[in-house]
């Protein structure tokens, strides 16, 4: 579990990182959706590692924060796709 957590929640940095150097804004918005998925998937072991005996619970902190980055990775998604509307209908 230790190293699934730690496959997607490094995972996610990498693909933001990725999104930078997008060649379009379509990749951009696609890197970004890859980094949500990613995040969920960090949600998903997080509560994993909560729920067994074998891992010590982690800290609520460290949940709040990857609330905190999923909702600004949402925020990057949605005003990309605004973005892109627009520019396509001009």
């Amino acid at each position: 579990m230790s190293a699934q957590l730690f496959k997607s929640g490094t995972s996610i940095g990498a693909n933001v990182s990725e999104a930078q150097n997008a060649e379009s804004n379509a990749d951009f918005i696609h890197k970004f959706k890859i980094a949500a998925k990613e995040g969920e998937e960090t949600n998903y072991w997080l509560k994993l590692c909560e729920a067994s005996n074998l891992y010590p619970s982690p800290p609520k902190e460290l949940q709040g924060e990857l609330n905190e980055i999923m909702l600004i990775i949402s925020k990057i998604i949605a005003t990309s796709k605004r973005r892109n509307r627009t520019t396509i209908e001009k």
